[in-house]
């Protein structure tokens, strides 16, 4: 056996070598790679990570479809029960994942809003106004739209884990560097580019928890990560302002710096690739150079060929707009989140004003009411969880087993959330309790997580191969809005009341409000007439039959017409099959082809 770099695994029932039969030797189908069964064994976490390309007896000798040809490569897919697979890895592993993942989205939001925290104390070493202090969050937040557009598409292409942790790596590197800054300028630019690099967890987190939970558990996992997300920048302050008044702007930053560090290190030790048409990708690769036969991955077989580099990138790199300006659900949805998201920045601007100016509290003290915030954001995660048991039983029904049965909860969230928001408008004055009006911020937050925890889930169930390039582009629009709210909030609450400026937000998220019940009762019918949407539906198709072990699916004929139409006559996403048609294993991985591009 050829020399394999890691250890090999070893795993049992193997198939005969079949896979090396001369050329002219009739091929067994792609199917019976799903037919023949293969006893699940799992692998160390530490091979996960650092082992790069594990490949097994199972696998080197397995029967691949194709002849092993340059002109007829054969097609690397997962077996049965594959233990390299993320979908088949232990609970504990891939919930440990989403936890490491999500407490490190949570350092990138702490760093976001923390610095807003030592606003006097900047004001006061670098003798500047505040709107040039503000700069340093809106540049930081600017950043993650910058970095969103690279990093999904390029962990589509390369996989996640050296995105994230490379990117990771450089945030907390450009931390350090605006924590000991001694000018203004220099720490707008540092923080710019520590947005821009940390943005990756916010972008490739997602697709993560697609590539290692099917549907019906997949709710459970953004949940968890998106309580993390989101409820960073209402962290951020609590802790910062006193950090801030006991210690100085230095500390502050260096402390966010601190926990952003210590979560590299511990991501890098404990983080394997998840996305597998690059798993797949490394297999066929390392198989092509053990045994000297061409080797492709189900992913890249394009119909005998393959994308340019250039072509390629121009895909990577433009597919996130494609995606903006071809699916309404992906327009609409992202700018209703943009819009709750971007509130949440507001109010970093205008707690001070509310409670510091008009209620006299001190810079610690006006931290505490982002406790509200905090109290709504995690009940909102919490409901969603809960909510999961909903969607469960909805999808057991007859036709139901669809992306709309997860905006449910947003129903409630949409209406709840402008309550909330003229809550605190409405109640913010000094002639009343303070209690009331962060009641009124809890409401909002509950409101406004449900609402974009239901909205993500909906968005990467409806474009699952595409997911991260979908997040990316929901990431620019969520952060251009939440760059420029702080910065005119100051001016606005001082200029129209804080009555009337905390109302402008509620009147926004009222008039978004109904999107999720458009989708909810349209959304299906919108999804077949789109272009990415359809491809991620034929996706689903295959990756449903392949986990289930179930080898023929009918193809809906809209589905058909649709597909025939986005090839044009080139070559066929379901390789010129009449619509209607049994969707066969044998069938399968001509139909992959198209689900890459």
């Amino acid at each position: 056996m050829a020399e394999v770099s890691g250890e090999i695994v070893p795993i049992s029932n193997t198939q005969p070598a079949a896979a090396y039969a001369a050329d002219d030797e009739k091929t067994t189908p792609a199917a019976q790679s799903f037919q023949t069964p293969t006893s699940r064994t799992s692998i160390s976490l530490w091979r996960l990570v650092f082992g790069y390309t594990i490949i097994s007896p199972a696998v080197l000798t397995h029967v691949y479809e194709g002849k092993g040809r340059d002109d007829d490569p054969f097609v690397v897919d997962y077996l049965l029960d594959d233990p390299v697979n993320p979908y088949n890895w232990p609970t504990w592993r891939r919930w440990m994942s989403v936890c490491i993942i999500g407490f490190g989205t949570l350092a990138v939001a702490v760093c976001t809003s923390s610095y807003l925290s030592a606003l006097p104390q900047l004001q006061s070493q670098f003798h500047a106004s505040e709107e040039v202090i503000t700069l340093g969050l809106s540049f930081f937040i600017l950043g993650f739209s910058v970095g969103p557009l690279l990093w999904g598409p390029l962990s589509e292409e390369y996989g996640r884990q050296p995105l994230y942790f490379g990117t990771y790596a450089m945030m907390a590197v450009f931390n350090i560097g605006a924590t000991v800054s001694n000018s203004i300028g220099a720490l707008i630019v540092l923080r710019f580019f520590a947005g821009a690099f940390g943005s990756s967890p916010l972008v490739v987190a997602g697709g993560v928890i697609a590539d290692m939970f099917e549907p019906r558990l997949r709710g459970l996992g953004i949940a968890a990560w998106s309580a993390c997300a989101f409820t960073g920048p209402a962290v951020g302050p609590i802790v910062a302002g006193f950090i801030a008044q006991f210690a100085g702007w230095r500390w502050t930053l260096g402390f966010v710096t601190i926990f952003a560090g210590s979560m590299w290190v511990i991501g890098t030790l404990t983080i394997p690739e998840t996305y597998s048409p690059v798993i797949l990708q490394r297999r066929a690769r390392k198989l092509a150079k053990m045994t000297g036969r061409a080797h492709i991955s189900v992913y890249e077989k394009k119909a005998g060929h393959r994308l340019s580099a250039s072509k390629k990138a121009r895909q990577v790199l433009f597919r996130p707009w494609s995606l903006l300006i071809h699916e309404p659900i992906v327009l609409m949805i992202s700018l209703y989140m943009a819009i709750l998201y971007a509130t949440m920045f507001l109010l970093l601007g205008a707690f001070p004003v509310v409670f510091e100016e008009k209620r006299g509290w001190s810079q610690g003290i006006s931290g505490l009411p982002f406790i509200g915030m905090v109290v709504g954001l995690v009940s909102g995660a919490i409901h969603m969880m809960f909510d999961n048991k909903r969607y469960l039983k909805a999808i057991q029904k007859p036709d139901n087993d669809v992306p709309e049965a997860r905006l449910f909860p947003a129903l409630i969230g949409a209406v709840t959330a402008p309550i909330g928001m003229f809550i605190f408008a409405w109640t913010n004055g000094p002639d009343i309790h303070w209690i009331v009006c962060i009641v009124g911020i809890a409401i909002y937050c509950h409101g406004s997580i449900v609402v974009q925890l239901a909205s993500i889930n909906y968005l990467i169930d409806s474009y699952t191969i595409f997911a991260a390039s979908v997040l990316a582009i929901n990431g620019l629009l969520r952060a251009v809005l939440a760059a420029a709210f702080p910065l005119f909030t100051t001016q606005m609450y001082h200029n129209i009341g804080i009555h009337l400026a905390s109302s402008i937000p509620a009147l926004l998220a009222l008039a978004c409000a109904p999107a999720p019940f458009i989708f909810r009762r349209y959304g299906k019918q919108i999804r077949l007439k789109c272009r990415y949407a359809a491809q991620a539906y034929e996706y689903g198709l295959i990756q449903r039959n392949a986990q289930r072990g179930k080898h023929i699916k009918l193809v809906p004929s809209r589905i058909g017409t649709i597909l025939r139409r986005i090839n044009q006559g080139t070559t066929p996403v379901l390789g010129g099959f009449e619509t209607g048609l049994a969707l066969t294993a044998a069938h399968r991985n001509r139909c992959v082809t198209s689900m890459s591009t």
